[in-house]
């Protein structure tokens, strides 16, 4: 049958160069992507992971016991922060800090500086490209409590 279509039979020597040919294909585009997986890998979460780990549950229960909730809206401009006790009401907390990026890369990332304004805390971002983001919120109440939490974001245009 090959004989016919092509006009000249296949062998080994052929078939020996197809096989390679198609691994070396596999394996250079797996590599391909491991090295862009690798480049674009924000790193670490923490320097000591078993430090963070030995007062864990004691952070979460003290930041549970604050009842806040936290909602970030982003306006095209800038980046509204709201942050509410159990009842609802605005909290005006002692500081607040964090990183505004994507999830997958660092490329991107920005350290906004809010203000408070009575309702949220504002921070000029700029225009965010459309897609998934998170800020990355570190906040202190004004008891001391930090009080930690990742936001997504989902930006439309």
């Amino acid at each position: 049958m090959a004989r016919e279509i092509t006009g000249k039979e296949i062998t080994g020597k052929h078939v020996l160069i197809i096989t390679v040919s198609a691994f070396a294909i596999i394996i250079g585009v797996n590599i391909f992507m491991a090295v862009q997986a690798v480049k674009t890998f924000p790193g670490l979460e923490t320097a000591n992971s078993y430090g963070v780990s030995q007062t864990f549950n004691r952070d979460k229960e003290a930041q549970e016991a604050l009842g806040w909730t936290v909602e970030a809206v982003d306006d095209q401009e800038n980046l509204f922060v709201y942050i509410r006790d159990a009842e609802g009401n605005p909290v005006e907390v002692a500081e607040i800090s964090g990183t505004l990026g994507r999830a997958t890369t660092v490329a991107q990332d920005q350290d906004p500086e809010f203000v408070f304004n009575g309702e949220a805390y504002v921070a000029e971002t700029g225009r965010l490209a459309e897609g998934n983001w998170n800020y990355r919120m570190v906040a202190k109440a004004v008891d001391g409590t930090h009080f930690t939490q990742r936001i997504v974001i989902h930006v439309k245009r």
